[in-house]
């Protein structure tokens, strides 16, 4: 397995450290507080860690509330670096990861492009390998090809290739952890 380190990943991924300062991350965590979290369930498994969707939610036919303002100046700097508008990130997630949350194997949903995401109060390790296109299952484990640990105020982006041809998981984290997940609509 490969460890990471800088922009030394899957093709389209790009990994920064000291993405916001501390003093951004304790806004954040303060103004997380006053969000209010649920349980997440996809294909009817309740996840361990809970979220808040804010813009446009993975069931469009759901509304969700409109990006809080605590998150715009985050959300502007993950496009500056993108290189986008930063209203092309329709959609934002915060996270809360328990400890011994994990969070299992999966490639974010079809309707969604770009994928940015900011790690707080604590480091993941965050794994990827390839995705399987097809339905056939077999007998042969996969493993990972690629590790990063992603560390607190970091924050990383996927396009092309590490978006659409591989999946990623995030092993159990062992301390209280935030990440806020941007998303473009294809």
């Amino acid at each position: 397995m490969r460890h990471l380190c800088g922009n030394d990943g899957p093709s389209g991924f790009q990994y920064r450290e000291d993405f916001i300062s501390e003093g951004d991350e304790q806004a954040l965590a303060d103004a997380f507080a006053r969000v209010a979290f649920a349980d997440f369930e996809l294909r009817g498994v309740i996840a361990r860690r809970r979220v808040a969707f804010f813009g446009q939610t993975y069931n469009r036919a759901t509304a969700a509330e409109p990006l809080p303002g605590f998150l715009l100046p985050i959300r502007a700097m993950v496009a500056q670096w993108a290189g986008i508008d930063s209203a092309a990130f329709a959609m934002a997630l915060i996270n809360e990861y328990r400890p011994g949350t994990p969070i299992g194997w999966h490639r974010d949903a079809p309707q969604y492009d770009i994928v940015a995401g900011i790690s707080l109060l604590s480091a993941c390790r965050m794994k990827f390998r390839p995705y399987r296109f097809t339905s056939t299952r077999t007998s042969t484990r996969r493993r990972a090809t690629h590790e990063i640990v992603l560390n607190r105020r970091s924050a990383y982006l996927m396009t092309g290739e590490s978006r659409q041809a591989y999946e990623h998981h995030i092993p159990a984290v062992a301390q209280l952890r935030y990440s806020v997940t941007f998303r473009t609509l294809r």
